[in-house]
């Protein structure tokens, strides 16, 4: 194969060496060497130079749902309503010419913002589009706002019992208001992620192209079914141009392992990866499950989805048969309960090793409140906190009101990393956005986009630039057992990497990092995604 030299000033590569090069030596997909230009260019057939200020090791995303992603794309958006009124408009506005049988999903709304006295109800949506199927999930995706035509459609009636780790919610009388939680929420999410078609193709290929401009070059993808069916077409046909992780949803689980799935299973382009089970829910529907209560909710301590025998039989069921696995944990008693299963397990014996040699790793996703006794145990068992740092600054307000006195670790991602536990970052879009810039930035400074609060809250959880950027390329790649091919421009990894407009180095000031702009991103030596010109 032709050797292509890629040749920049300053190019990072996330490895050993003390100093950034000026060249990278790849050969089809691989780099073969680096170092300085002048050297490698006697050993190449062909130079590229490469644009911006700096270049940087691909982006990788340790916790996305694309398919959610990209339906949004045709969904209604809710998420800039500030009222009931609002979000009702938008509604009103996005059903206007739908067909009256087609469910309406999308929503995204969060009413932890809304002024005003109104509140999400069935009786608001069959206000808005009497006799429509709504299920709207929330900013979280721990709750679902419904209408009276979907309740009947899924037989929730009042007469339907919670369901384990879940709840209806109901009025006075006793009547569904049309919000779920939790495992209530499945009976809608099986109509979302129905994979018998390939309405999601499409979609998901728009996606892709937006998560290619941010700088993406590998994804860790959490939703269904229907979405592993969807990137495996896209494959088949050429059309995958990001490298994917597809976890295995829990439904999917004993499916999986019948059909002899196993984690690191696939190429480069596309492999099998870790198991999703639940601990809890969110901070903001109040499911997140906390050691002491919320501090406007006396007695209430959030949700407990998955009791901790389940939890244990689940990952050894998973690890058993070669599956990794990655829990959702927010609250802190959710945590201690997911380090108590990983811990019974560890103990039983070493976990099974990928194709490619490195063991399975055990993932906490979220992991945003901790007692300091489990970061300990964390850093101890080697389970890995995959992060997603624009929740903290999405959440400073909501954090404050309801954990404020708690003993915990919020966001925690210095303490962690300086205790020894893997970081892997991620955005969990989305709830937030895609963008891996925001999540550095927010990683760097403790800050919202507009600067506050000054100094960042709780500034001495900061990471440095140098920190963050590993998390979010060679952390992620660790947490997927992937650290031998990707993470890093080094000899023998995968030739992914993002040129930028400014150098995140060269000065601390975080509004340096806020203010990146992602010029080209390359996937496998070739150039996947360039911004325009002119």
């Amino acid at each position: 194969m032709p050797r292509v030299l890629f040749r920049h000033r300053r190019i990072i590569t996330g490895g050993s060496e003390s100093a950034p090069v000026t060249g990278l030596l790849v050969e089809g997909e691989t780099i073969i060497a680096t170092g300085t230009a002048e050297t490698l260019a006697a050993d190449a057939d062909t130079v590229v130079d490469l644009p911006g200020a700096a270049v940087l090791p691909g982006l990788y995303d340790a916790h996305i749902h694309t398919a959610n992603l990209a339906r949004d794309l045709v969904s209604v958006d809710m998420r800039r309503a500030r009222s009931l009124d609002e979000a009702l408009d938008l509604l009103r506005t996005h059903v206007a010419g739908l067909p009256q049988d087609a469910w309406i999903f999308g929503g995204r709304w969060d009413s932890n913002k809304w002024q005003g006295s109104g509140r999400p109800d069935r009786y608001a949506l069959d206000r808005v589009a009497p006799g429509r199927k709504i299920a709207l999930p929330s900013i979280d995706g721990h709750s679902i706002w419904s209408s009276s035509a979907a309740l009947a459609e899924v037989g929730y009636t009042r007469g339907t019992p919670d369901p384990a780790g879940g709840q209806i919610v109901r009025d006075e009388h006793g009547e569904p208001t049309g919000i779920t939680r939790e495992s209530a929420n499945q009976p809608f999410r099986a109509v979302m992620d129905d994979p018998s078609t390939d309405a999601l193709d499409p979609l998901l290929r728009a996606c892709q192209n937006e998560l290619l401009s941010v700088g993406l070059t590998s994804i860790h993808d959490i939703d269904g079914e229907d979405c592993r069916a969807s990137y495996l077409r896209m494959k088949d046909a050429g059309d995958l141009a990001i490298r994917v992780h597809k976890a295995v949803p829990i439904y999917a689980l004993e499916r999986a392992i019948d059909e002899g799935r196993r984690t690191g299973d696939g190429d480069d382009w596309f492999s099998t990866g870790p198991v999703k089970l639940f601990g809890d829910g969110a901070l903001g529907s109040h499911t997140a499950y906390l050691t002491d209560a919320y501090n406007d909710s006396p007695g209430d301590r959030g949700i407990s989805v998955t009791s901790p025998d389940d939890l244990l039989r689940l990952t050894r069921l998973a690890t058993r048969a070669g599956i990794a696995v990655a829990t959702h944990a927010i609250g802190d008693a959710a945590a201690a309960q997911v380090v108590d299963a990983y811990e019974k397990v560890l103990a039983e014996g070493p976990l099974p090793l990928q194709p490619n040699g490195i063991p399975l790793r055990l993932r906490i996703e979220h992991a945003q409140h901790l007692r300091p006794t489990d970061i300990e145990r964390m850093a101890r068992l080697g389970i890995v906190a995959s992060m997603q740092p624009t929740h903290c600054t999405s959440d400073i307000d909501l954090a404050d009101k309801l954990l404020d006195g708690h003993d915990i670790a919020s966001y925690a991602w210095a303490t962690l990393l300086r205790a020894g536990v893997p970081l892997a970052f991620g955005s969990d879009a989305p709830v937030e956005e895609p963008a891996p810039i925001d999540a550095l930035y927010a990683a760097v400074s403790r800050q919202r986009p507009d600067g506050t609060p000054p100094g960042g809250w709780q500034p001495s959880e900061r990471l440095t630039f140098e920190e963050a950027l590993a998390a979010h390329t060679v952390g992620s790649a660790y947490a997927a057992g992937q650290d031998d091919r990707k993470g890093r421009l080094v000899a023998g990894q995968l030739a992914d990497l993002v040129c930028v407009d400014a150098d995140p180095t060269d000065d601390r000031d975080p509004t340096i990092v806020r203010d990146l702009n992602v010029l080209l991103t390359m996937v496998g030596g070739q150039t996947r995604w360039e911004a325009p010109t002119g």
